[in-house]
C-alpha cells in the first residue's frame, strides 16, 4: 500500500509509522518502505540515518537487494527500509535508468512473500519517487488533514493515480482516505470531515485521527505512539484504524 498525498504535513509519515506499528502489535508482519528523502519515518522509528550503510537510494539506483537494506525496529514484526538525504538525488538519477518507474516494484518482488503488509511512505510530490511507490503498490491510502484547503491538490493526485493505473499498474486502486489532525474544538475540522466523507463516500475510514501533543512528541523519541503512550488518544485512534484496516483486508 502506498501512502500518498503531494501536500506536505498531512500525516503521511505519522500514519505510516503508527498504522504499521498498530498492525504489528495486532499480529501482522509489516514492512515500511521510506521513500521520502526527509526520512521522517526512519527517524520516527528510531533509526539513526547517519549510521545507515544502505537505504532506499541504493535499492532504486544501485540495484541493492532489499533484504540487505531492511532494518528491524523496536517493535516486534515491524521492519523498515530506511531513507537518507541521498534519496533527494534519485529523482534526477532515475530518469536515465531502465524501467525507471518500476524500480521499487522489481525490488519488492524479492521479499513480498515475507510480509503480511508493505506500507510505502511516499514523498510530498508527484515525481518519480511517488510514481515508483504507486507502481509498486496494489492500493493507495490518502491521508487528508482536517484543516483549511484539505482537498487542495487531491484532484491532481487522483489524476496521477489514474495515469499510473492506465499506463503502469492496472491493479492499483484507492483503498481508503484517512482523516488526520482532527480538532473537535473547531467547526472547521467537523466541516472538513463532512466534506471529505461526501467526496470519498465509499472509501473514507470511520476512524479519525485526532491532533494531539503526544502524537507529535512520539517521533522525537523514535517510537510509534503505541509504544510511547499506549493510553493516549492518538494510540487509541491508530489502534482502531489498524483494526478497521485489517477488517477491510479480511484479517479480523
Amino acid at each position: 500500500m502506498a501512502i500518498a498525498n503531494q501536500k506536505g504535513g498531512v500525516g503521511k509519515s505519522t500514519t505510516a509509522i503508527n498504522l504499521g506499528a498498530a498492525l504489528a502489535f495486532q499480529g501482522e508482519r509489516v514492512l515500511i518502505v521510506d521513500l521520502d528523502p526527509q526520512g521522517n519515518t526512519s527517524s520516527g522509528l528510531g533509526i539513526d540515518r547517519s549510521e545507515i550503510s544502505a537505504s532506499t537510494y541504493q535499492v532504486l539506483v544501485d540495484n541493492a537487494l532489499i533484504e540487505d537494506v531492511v532494518e528491524p525496529t523496536s517493535v516486534r514484526d515491524l521492519f523498515l527500509v530506511p531513507a537518507t538525504i541521498e534519496l533527494a538525488g534519485a529523482e534526477i538519477e532515475l530518469v536515465s535508468l531502465f524501467s525507471r518507474e518500476n524500480r521499487l516494484k522489481m525490488a519488492l518482488g524479492q521479499v513480498i512473500g515475507d510480509y503480511d503488509f508493505v506500507l510505502i511512505d511516499c514523498p510530498p510530490s508527484l515525481g518519480l519517487l511517488t510514481v515508483n511507490g504507486l507502481s509498486a503498490a496494489n492500493e493507495v491510502l490518502i491521508p487528508i488533514q482536517c484543516e483549511y484547503y484539505a482537498l487542495e491538490g487531491v484532484s491532481q493526485l487522483m489524476r496521477n493515480i489514474q495515469l499510473v493505473t492506465q499506463n503502469l499498474n492496472p491493479s492499483l486502486v484507492v483503498e481508503g482516505v484517512v482523516l488526520t489532525m482532527f480538532d473537535g474544538r473547531t467547526t472547521l475540522s467537523s466541516d472538513v470531515v463532512k466534506q471529505v466523507r461526501e467526496h470519498f463516500a465509499e472509501t473514507t475510514y470511520r476512524t479519525v485521527i485526532p491532533r494531539t501533543v503526544r502524537l507529535s512528541e512520539a517521533p522525537s523519541y523514535g517510537e510509534p505512539i503505541e509504544a510511547f503512550d499506549p493510553m493516549s488518544r492518538g494510540a487509541i485512534a491508530y489502534r482502531e484504524l489498524g483494526r478497521e484496516f485489517r477488517r477491510r483486508h479480511g484479517r479480523s
